[in-house]
């Protein structure tokens, strides 16, 4: 999100797609939390960022039950992985992204089989697929097969988003896709135009940004208390003094804090629904204008309670200062493609180039389709889509 937020971008869907899941969460303006949480079945009552996970990720095992396809949520691990690896493994979306062309062996470091010293197998997936078709009938191709498997786990990571976005009132139209984990490259556009979104952006660390963010990540202390009074006049002393009893006990944890986050978990009098506002004068205001966003209604006339009272404390860490990349090269001049291969694209074959991604300069504009090749990461670019690298080496990818 801070890369994002740097980059201009301040309406953020952040979207991690690994192995074997896919989170996603929204930001606008502030990270959102939630503190009713039920996780295997047991409820929890505490602070957590407010993240939503959904078994599709690229070792997720694809799965005809003779009615229909299925993805996952059973996933391939590691080990055997997918049958690509060259472990034994089931076909999986990675096996699809490989047999589409998405993911080209040529440019996978040769580290699977046995003995860790093979590439990865398409040969197998395209058996795989072949006996798959055989079952079902009919007259479908492996490809149509791995598109239509591929298009129902978009789905699944569209509708995750969907929950946390849409069903809370947001419009996606003008919100920024921040893509990363392994796999989110090769199907960031998709999930955008599922999803009506126009930009997407790619940091150059995407394929690990989770690990580099948490080693960045701002030390954090939340101290809660539960109120349950009218919000009037009279209580407004009160709160005041909780929450500087709340800093106090919370600042015995975290002594180097530089922020103080003040907030009161409203809800009308008679109502479950609470939402949390920054303490301050405009707390009604503020609520209302929230109630009125998230559930299309307000009712002015109605007491409101104080539910809860939270103070957190903030020590923020530093951020090592992005590089500015230099063009070296004309400005009409586009980066040396590595070579142009078929890939399977828009339900048809296209040929498409690939570039590597060290080879970009600033300001360098790839038309889709496109394929940036890159250490820790493949990225697919559409057709339909732009993709732009910015003097900081972010990749911006967006549709008219």
């Amino acid at each position: 999100v801070q890369t994002s937020l740097r980059a201009g971008f301040s309406k953020i869907i952040s979207f991690d797609m690994g192995g074997t899941s896919t989170d996603v969460s929204h930001f606008q303006g502030e990270y959102e939390r939630q503190t009713d949480n039920e996780i295997a079945g047991v409820r929890m009552r505490a602070p957590m960022l407010s993240i939503h996970t959904v078994a599709a990720g690229g070792g997720s095992i694809l799965v005809y039950d003779g009615s229909r396809f299925r993805v996952g949520p059973e996933s391939a691990g590691a080990n055997p992985g997918p049958a690509c690896y060259r472990r034994g493994g089931l076909l999986t979306i990675t096996d699809a992204n490989v047999l589409l062309g998405k993911i080209q062996a040529t440019y996978f470091p040769a580290i699977f089989g046995q003995e860790g010293n093979l590439p990865l197998d398409k040969e197998i997936v395209l058996t795989k697929f072949h006996e798959l078709a055989a079952t079902m009938g009919g007259n479908n191709s492996p490809e149509m097969l791995a598109a239509g498997f591929i298009q129902i786990a978009v789905e699944n990571m569209a509708n995750a988003i969907k929950k946390i976005s849409l069903q809370k009132g947001y419009d996606l139209s003008d919100y920024t896709l921040c893509t990363f984990g392994g796999a989110g490259g090769q199907v960031a556009c998709l999930i955008a135009d599922t999803l009506g979104m126009k930009s997407i952006f790619l940091h150059p660390y995407a394929g690990v940004l989770s690990a580099y963010g948490m080693g960045l990540a701002d030390l954090r202390v939340i101290k809660e208390k539960a109120i349950e009074q009218p919000l009037n006049a009279d209580l407004i002393g009160q709160l005041l003094t909780e929450m500087n009893e709340l800093e106090v006990l919370a600042g015995r944890e975290l002594e180097g804090y530089n922020q103080v986050r003040q907030q009161v978990s409203l809800k009308y009098q008679g109502s479950d629904a609470t939402l949390a506002v920054n303490f301050s004068d405009q707390m009604r205001q503020d609520f209302e204008r929230e109630h009125q966003r998230r559930y299309g209604f307000k009712q002015e006339q109605k007491a409101l309670i104080v539910e809860s009272i939270a103070v957190e404390l903030i020590q923020t860490m530093d951020s090592p200062q992005e590089a500015i990349l230099t063009r070296t090269r004309p400005m009409e001049e586009l980066p040396p493609m590595l070579d142009r291969v078929a890939v399977f694209l828009a339900n048809q074959w296209r040929e498409t180039p690939i570039y590597q991604r060290s080879d970009l300069q600033p300001f360098d504009c790839l038309p889709g389709p496109a394929i940036i090749i890159e250490k820790i990461s493949t990225i697919v670019i559409e057709p339909g889509w732009m993709a732009k690298l910015t003097e900081k080496n972010h990749l911006i990818l967006s549709k008219d």
